[in-house]
């Protein structure tokens, strides 16, 4: 019975994870938005791999250039912000952010995953910070 129920914890993780793949046109741009997406808690972990070669249609014309790949581990729920981020963050026009769902994966990883990513996912329900109306007021500030 705790083999189930430690399945059934795994396959739950599993369906709450999302691995994201981005391209920066330079290492300097990759590290700066891997850096960013986990010092928010909007991803667990990033890795940057490359330089690698793209090969992509653009506006009519086939292009061929170096770019870094990014991988990073998330929560589903916080791909719509994560998305929103990178493209506050980038220098191309239409960044590329794919999500990807994975089948499987370590339990004691994905675990990790939810923690390191928590605190962003508490802070993802927009927060009005109230101050005690002054006593000539009557109203509340909103901030």
């Amino acid at each position: 019975m705790a083999a189930s129920a430690s399945q059934a914890k795994l396959v739950k993780l599993v369906r709450l994870v999302r691995i994201v793949l981005m391209t920066a046109g330079n290492q300097e741009q990759a590290n700066r938005i891997a850096r960013v997406l986990v010092d928010e808690r909007l991803a667990a972990c990033v890795n940057v791999i490359g330089p690698i070669r793209s090969v992509y249609r653009w506006r009519d014309a086939v292009e061929d250039e170096t770019e870094y790949l990014l991988l990073a581990k998330t929560r589903a729920a916080l791909c719509p912000r994560l998305e929103r981020r990178v493209k506050e963050l980038h220098t191309y026009e239409v960044p590329e952010v794919i999500a990807i769902s994975p089948s499987s994966g370590s339990g004691a990883y994905l675990e990790w995953l939810m923690e390191s990513t928590a605190e962003a996912k508490r802070a993802s329900q927009p927060r009005t910070i109230r101050k005690r109306p002054s006593p000539s007021s009557g109203k509340r500030v909103r901030r």
